[in-house]
């Protein structure tokens, strides 16, 4: 990360602004309310009219000095609400904004930000239609950062009205938000737009095609619903936007231009925003993958970064590390948006949660150093030397990944589990890995799942809970200040744990039909072996001394992905099939489990999710 003051940001201040390396807040007048319409230059309702979209605006009132902006991007404002108590945006009787959710306008504004909330378009109080994710979501936030640096036109209406500029800004900018909206910012970001500084991701998607398919499987919902849901009900003028999401969107799980169209990764070389991310290892909404391919893609290109990864799942930093979360938060803006030269940026820039609320730093995210390491499924277990024989299993679409690993001293005709002895030493695996399986089908479909199991006693959070590894309490807590219709307080939470003896730490899914391409899937011949490398989900877990590693490939994971037309028997070669995880220093010996498999206690099986697992980027999840 590079030190001293953010390259190119305005440093003027006001003498009493910054003091011990933080941002005062010494703007204590009532600020300004307004909301501006920013064209987008698009017409996605058809009507022939240039979309407009809302911003909502908070600004200190009471001083000529230019402010920057912390803006959050978001189609769940009228609809679904924003943070753990689901806010929605208020507004007064002449249609002024009042109420903002979460608390960056209470907190930063008196500290001479400006809170900029956007709907996107075709939600709330925005013209045109949702297309998830792609060039009008991506537009309709970019638009309002080119209005905030004098490069687009913004309007005192939705229609006609007069023209408004953002003469109160700086230009530059900060955009935060968690999901749906943590995504906007990606692909923001990923479009190189001027006057973009940093972006907060927090559980964001970095491939749309990630969040409903994985190498050629369907989670079984698509984004047309997701469009209807913060659409509230769907716009008259917008069918012929989810039509092409439909079209775009086949349930073989193809990768179509459409897809590829709201892949923001291949253009990470464009970034030129810092990157605060923040994402929850047991996060199975928005899974993993999506942080560990955008992180690679970063570190490439050198981005300046800091990474948190917490035992959670789907959960926003502000409810399972409030405090240093707010302050951590507020140094970083500070420093790329006031040019604060307060060294945030020569801090850990890794943040890990190693057990419930126990946190582990480290000066870059060691998933970047992992070397690779090849572990072989064999007739006696998983080890480091390449097996032989075969494996077979039947497809039963009524099971799970959870009833795969829950009994694996028992034998099952629906998966394969291939386990290492008890381990000499801790292993760390931390990073993206994948499997190589050489598989034989019985029919012409066949879909795969695979997993990395920890089989050992843990305590851990319980992200798989209600709550997804927190517990909201009735006790609140303030920050920032409180104004009629916007409060700063909110409930506070705490860490839900739980004992259990086995943990599944990665997964992965494919159509064996996608061996040779992920946007043509070709009919198997039944009895003809094919081999396929498909991605197991990001992780970063310390397998304990004493725990083994095991390895699972089953057909159907009923609790993701949709079942083949036609479930078979599946044959593995196993001289042939390989797990590769990236790991963090020397591997200890790795041998073979032999005929010892690992045990568990019913008592200490994790539950199944009660979250709801195939479903769109819903803000409460």
């Amino acid at each position: 990360m590079v030190s001293g003051v953010a390259p190119g940001v305005a440093t003027a201040q006001a003498p009493e602004q910054v003091r011990d390396g933080r941002s005062q807040p010494v703007f204590s007048a009532d600020p300004v309310r307004e909301t501006v319409w920013v064209e987008t230059g698009l017409d996605g309702d058809g009507d022939g009219v240039v979309d407009r979209v809302a911003a909502d605006i908070v600004r200190p009132s009471g001083t000529d000095q230019p402010v920057p902006v912390i803006m959050d991007a978001s189609p769940y404002y009228s609809c679904c609400g924003r943070g753990n108590e689901s806010e929605l945006k208020t507004y007064d009787e002449q249609g002024r904004p009042v109420g903002f959710p979460q608390f960056y306008d209470n907190y930063f504004v008196p500290r001479g930000y400006a809170t900029v909330l956007v709907d996107l378009s075709g939600t709330n109080r925005s013209e045109g239609c949702v297309d998830v994710g792609g060039p009008s979501d991506i537009t309709s936030a970019k638009a309002v950062v080119d209005w905030l640096n004098g490069r687009a036109p913004g309007f005192d209406a939705p229609s006609g009205g007069g023209r408004v500029d953002a003469g109160w800004s700086t230009g530059d900018v900060g955009m935060i938000g968690k999901s749906y909206d943590g995504t906007i910012a990606n692909g923001v970001a990923a479009t190189g737009v001027e006057g973009l500084r940093t972006i907060v991701p927090i559980g964001a998607i970095s491939s749309w095609y990630d969040y409903y398919r994985s190498d050629g499987v369907s989670f079984g919902f698509d984004p047309s619903g997701l469009a209807r849901t913060v659409e509230e009900g769907g716009r008259p003028d917008c069918g012929p936007a989810k039509q092409e999401l439909d079209d775009g969107s086949p349930a073989n799980g193809d990768v179509t231009p459409m897809w590829t169209e709201r892949d923001y990764v291949p253009d990470a070389s464009r970034v030129t925003a810092s990157v605060f991310a923040v994402h929850g290892l047991g996060d199975l909404n928005v899974k993993t993958l999506h942080l560990g391919q955008w992180w690679d893609a970063l570190a490439e290109r050198d981005v300046p970064r800091k990474l948190w990864l917490s035992q959670t799942g789907h959960v926003d930093p502000f409810d399972f590390r409030r405090a240093e979360w707010v302050d951590t938060l507020h140094r970083w803006f500070d420093h790329w948006l006031l040019g604060v030269d307060n060294g945030i940026e020569r801090e850990p820039a890794a943040s890990v949660e190693r057990a419930p609320d126990v946190w582990a730093d480290e000066p870059t995210w060691s998933g970047e150093l992992a070397r690779d390491v090849v572990l072989h499924p064999r007739e006696d277990g998983l080890g480091t030397q390449p097996g032989s024989g075969t494996a077979t299993f039947t497809d039963d679409p009524s099971l799970d990944e959870y009833d795969w690993a829950a009994n694996p001293d028992q034998p099952s005709p629906a998966r394969a589990l291939f386990s290492t002895a008890p381990l000499g030493a801790d292993v760390r695996v931390a990073g993206t890995g994948s499997v190589t399986v050489t598989a034989t089908p019985s029919t012409p479909t066949a879909h795969l799942s695979a997993m990395l199991v920890d089989y050992g006693p843990a305590a851990t959070r319980d992200y798989l809970g209600q709550g997804e590894g927190i517990r909201t309490l009735q006790t609140e807590s303030c920050w920032g200040e409180n104004r009629p219709g916007d409060d700063a307080c909110y409930f506070d939470t705490e860490a839900t744990t739980t004992d259990v003896d086995f943990e599944i730490i990665a997964r992965g899914w494919a159509d064996l039909a996608n061996h040779e391409s992920l946007s043509e899937e070709r009919p198997l011949e039944p009895g003809e072996p094919q081999t396929m490398t498909f991605r197991l989900a990001t992780t970063d877990h310390v397998v304990p001394a004493g725990h083994r590693l095991a390895l699972i490939i089953g057909g159907t994971d009923s609790a993701f992905i949709v079942a083949p037309r036609q479930p078979g028997q599946i044959g593995l070669d196993l001289s042939a099939t390989s797990v590769t995880l990236p790991v963090i220093g020397d591997l200890p010996a790795v041998a073979a489990a032999g005929t010892d498999k690992p045990s568990v206690r019913p008592d200490r099986v994790p539950p199944r999710p009660d979250v709801q697992l195939n479903r769109d980027v819903l803000p409460g999840s």
